[in-house]
């Protein structure tokens, strides 16, 4: 079914409803506390390091009070001490004597130890924390500015205040009701640093399964609701969005990992400090394990932690006994009702992840009630008037297959799709040709069954018609020699190569592990290397049949990554395939499948792509390049533990055989396979450790690049959730039209850069930046539509535009499918299926921010929404093809010392989180 228009679950200020104030309770810190708590906090630390600390550490003590004070709201995320800027909000006082506790608490973890007891002391007097006055204002809830590019710029205490009070809202609806059944939503304490607000359903939804032993297991699961405060590019209008999902309750033990922690929901009957009230909303604690004692326990919960100096542990559930029968905790016990949060990383769920489009609807607009008369639903996006949406094709289309065809008409019709396959691997014959050269392709296959073995050479030769040119059939080689293109495949036995990492035991983190990931690189590259030397060409590629990251318990002892970096070494690039389940039965074994999936992705990592061929004629210049850049980071808690930091920028030419690449240390543009392998093993150094060096370092980059462009046609696109904390211009209130700013040089006209230059940035819907969205249907049902979209009467209709792409090829599920409430069909059948994985497509967000005299927006957002749609995918792309590929870079982004290089720089980035945490509403699970 075509739409016409598709609806974001997004919602505008009501102009008719004028304007809106609410009363709350503020706390703010007195700025004559600023100068006392940082000389504490700087107390006996080295010279060096007090001369950087410029701000109080708060986020302990906001944390804190998300697990014990769950109804106080905390908007300052840094500790201001500004008189304007408040701490903490409140619907009524919180209780002196219990905020007093929190600030000594506070205060003494800043200087835990006896020595400096008497300095901790004295810094109380001279505060007089009890002197802390709880004052009643009247917030202006649409309160913003505007940026210089005309975007709305709502006051930042809003993005955690509006949205808390909208969600409190939504908590006094009716129960959301539907085929019978009703959910009850209950707030949850957001997280200070949070910008938004969050609801789950409770109590908990049940599925029940069995077990192998004719058994039952029962599952747990909520609905949840996001409430967030976005902005758009361009558009003096605020959004609010609702996001809606699922969260997934852990059923059995624990699993956590060596760092980080699991969140946790606890809801008292009782308050968990003394004299504070009893709380409305669920507490958010993080259940961490403890390396050094070897324990499960609360995060800050040590003997030296915030909560024990707010004697709130006893009040809380045993760590140990939640950890291991967590179940038990979520009908109540011991006055205290409690579930951890599930994460994928824990294992599998009987629940699927994800809502589909009906059922979100029903939620969103249920929620949205509660909205009104504020705040209005956004208009519909309307399809784009350009009627070709979809690129010219290369390759031939298959024919249909009826579902009702004779068998003679089932043959024909399968022996005429059989030849448009050949003449479609001809045609990728002749890409892979022109990428890889005159000497054609040679790759290394490691493999540990013959099975798959044999089912990746038969993806190789049927990916490329090479069956009639076939010249060597084994036992070690596999060639063919077409006309224009050879083929070879050396295969070896993959042997202790893919044994664990370490002896008989795992290699603990750090010198051992490291050492452990050395010894496997060298002999990965030891072995390929000689591989190399005793055939004719060598490998270019190299195929890893290894098990999944499942088969290895302990992290520590997964050798992907050292075998990735070995065959980077050895100057390949690689590609790894699962071997088969072995307890998956014959009919549903997926290897052949896999095999050809895998052999693609290796073509692709050389640089072979089918580039979209745009259907908007002269519109768009005949020699564009197109050039994406992109930050490639890891973190301390990455594969490796090594940081890394790394710009780099792809280039698709016209004319050009190969993807090209390039990173700030190289001097011109390379293949794609050489951009890949030079990421590997590269730290970040020392110059690249702060927040300014990195933004320095990237803002060289972007204006050499672009120097290097200067006087050809360029469209460059960018993505703002990767690149945008370390180019600041590309946040929306840095954005102007037809302007462009790097580093902290001023904000310039465009084409200064360059009068061919075009810039794009492309932002997805992680953290609700863009909406989630339905295609409305009749009855109050939601489908899936695919297209470029237009605001409709939007300020910021004529430069912003949004893409979808269909439903994914693999996912049948259907559009009206339901997980929360009971669901008919038209026929009457049940669409009640919360064990399914449940997907929708998002909305990207195009953001046409810089543009020639003359152009069309909508054309050139057409141009990149058709670069979706590249012919050697099934399915539509998630990102344009060049940021796709940008994006992929980051698989090769494994930090790692040589021997005389050793020793781990485990400082995190200041904008990224230190390690891994479950919490899924800043960094945990993803809701669909």
């Amino acid at each position: 079914m075509a739409y016409d228009s598709i609806q974001p679950a997004a919602f505008v200020p009501d102009p008719s409803a004028g304007p809106f104030y609410t009363s709350h309770h503020a706390l703010t810190f007195p700025a004559a506390w600023r100068r006392p708590i940082l000389d504490l906090y700087r107390h006996g630390k080295p010279e060096k390091s007090q001369a950087k600390i410029k701000n109080v550490p708060i986020r302990k003590l906001n944390q804190a009070m998300r697990a014990v004070a769950p109804d106080l709201v905390a908007v300052d995320a840094t500790a201001s001490f500004d008189a304007a800027t408040p701490w903490l909000y409140a619907d009524a006082e919180y209780p002196p004597a219990v905020m007093d506790t929190f600030i000594h608490a506070w205060l003494r973890d800043m200087q835990p130890s006896p020595e400096a007891y008497s300095l901790f002391k004295d810094t109380v007097r001279s505060l007089d924390t009890r002197s802390l006055r709880w004052n009643l204002v009247g917030i202006d809830m649409l309160q913003q500015s505007r940026s210089e590019g005309g975007t709305a710029m709502p006051a930042p205490h809003l993005y955690r205040l509006l949205t808390e009070t909208l969600a409190a809202r939504i908590a006094r609806l009716q129960p959301y009701e539907h085929g019978g059944e009703r959910l009850h939503f209950r707030q949850v304490a957001g997280d200070a640093r949070a910008n938004g607000a969050e609801l789950v359903s409770w109590p908990p939804l049940e599925e029940i399964s069995r077990t192998k032993d004719d058994g039952q297991r029962v599952w747990h699961y909520s609905a949840v609701l996001r409430v967030s405060l976005r902005t758009v590019p361009f558009s003096p209008i605020p959004r609010l969005h609702l996001g809606a999902g699922i969260r997934r309750w852990v059923n059995g033990p624990v699993w956590l990992p060596s760092e980080g922690s699991a969140s946790t929901f606890l809801l008292a009957d009782s308050a968990f400090v003394a004299d504070a009230p009893a709380p409305a909303r669920f507490a958010v604690a993080q259940l961490a394990w403890d390396r050094k004692t070897r324990k499960t326990g609360w995060a800050h919960g040590g003997p030296e932690g915030l909560l024990p100096r707010l004697s709130a542990l006893d009040n809380l559930p045993s760590p140990d006994v939640l950890a291991k029968e967590p179940e038990t905790w979520i009908a109540g016990r011991d006055g205290v009702t409690a579930a951890v949060v599930h994460h994928t990383m824990m294992g599998r769920h009987a629940i699927g992840a994800g809502l589909m489009p009906s059922e979100r609807r029903r939620l969103v607009e249920w929620a949205g009630q509660a909205l009104e008369p504020e705040f209005k639903p956004v208009g519909a996006l309307r399809r784009s008037s350009i009627k070709r949406q979809t690129p010219t094709r290369v390759l031939e289309r298959n024919a249909s297959v009826p579902k009702e065809g004779t068998d003679a008409e089932l043959a024909e019709i399968a022996a005429l799709n059989e030849q448009v396959a050949m003449r479609n691997a001809g045609e990728r014959r002749s890409l892979v040709a022109a990428a890889v050269g005159r000497h054609g392709l040679s790759t290394f296959l490691l493999y540990q069954s013959d099975a798959m073995r044999d089912h990746l050479i038969r993806a190789a030769e049927s990916s490329l018609n090479l069956s009639e040119y076939r010249v060597e059939s084994g036992p070690s080689v596999w060639s063919w020699e077409a006309p224009e293109l050879t083929v070879r495949i050396h295969a070896r036995p993959l042997g202790a190569l893919g044994a664990p990492l370490g002896d008989e035991r795992a290699p603990r983190k750090g010198a051992e592990q490291d050492q452990a990931i050395r010894d496997r690189r060298t002999e990965t590259s030891a072995f390929l290397r000689q591989l190399s030397q005793s055939v004719d060409y060598p490998g270019k590629l190299t195929f890893v049949e290894l098990d999944g990251k499942d088969a290895f318990k302990k992290r520590t002892t997964d050798p992907k990554f050292a075998l990735r970096l070995g065959c980077a070494d050895a100057d390949t690039v690689s590609q790894f395939i699962r071997p088969r389940d072995p307890e998956a039965a014959d009919e549903k074994d997926d290897s052949g499948f896999r095999a050809a999936a895998s052999w693609a992705d290796g073509l692709r990592q050389l640089g072979v792509r089918f580039v979209p061929q745009h259907t908007l004629g002269d519109i768009i210049p005949t020699r564009l390049n197109q050039v994406a850049f992109w930050l490639v980071k890891r973190q301390h808690d990455g594969p490796t533990y090594y940081t890394q930091f790394t710009p780099i920028a792809i280039l698709v030419r016209p004319g050009q055989d190969c993807v090209m690449g390039r990173s700030a240390d190289m001097q011109s543009w390379v293949p794609y396979p050489e951009l890949l392998k030079a990421l590997t093993g590269k730290i970040r150094p020392e110059e690249l450790k702060t927040a300014q060096q990195q933004s320095d370092a990237t803002a060289a980059f972007v204006r050499t690049t672009l120097y290097q462009m200067r006087g050809e046609p360029t469209l460059v696109v960018t993505h703002a959730q990767n690149t945008r904390y370390r180019w600041p211009w590309l946040q929306n209130n840095g954005l102007v039209q037809d302007r462009i700013q790097i580093g902290g040089g001023p904000l310039q006209r465009l084409a200064l850069q360059g009068k061919q230059l075009r810039i794009v940035r492309v932002a997805t819907s992680d953290r609700d930046e863009t909406p989630e969205w339905w295609a409305p249907k009749p009855e109050g049902r939601g489908g899936i539509a695919k297209g470029l979209w237009v605001p409709e009467g939007e300020a910021e209709a004529d430069r912003v535009f949004y893409s979808t792409t269909d439903k994914a090829s693999t996912h049948t599920l259907s559009v009206d499918a339901a997980k929360l409430t009971p669901h008919l069909n038209a026929k009457g059948k049940s669409e009640f299926k919360p064990r399914k994985n449940a997907w929708n497509p998002e909305l990207l967000e195009f953001a046409m921010v810089g543009l020639q005299a003359g152009d069309s927006a909508e054309d050139w957002a057409m141009y990149l929404h058709q670069q979706r749609f590249s012919e050697d995918y099934r399915d539509g792309l998630g990102l344009p093809l060049i940021l796709h590929l940008a994006e992929l870079t980051s698989d090769y982004a494994l930090p790692h010392a040589e021997a005389e290089k050793a020793g781990a720089d485990t400082e995190a980035s200041p904008d990224q989180p230190e390690q891994l945490s479950f919490d899924l509403f800043s960094e945990g699970e993803a809701l669909d």
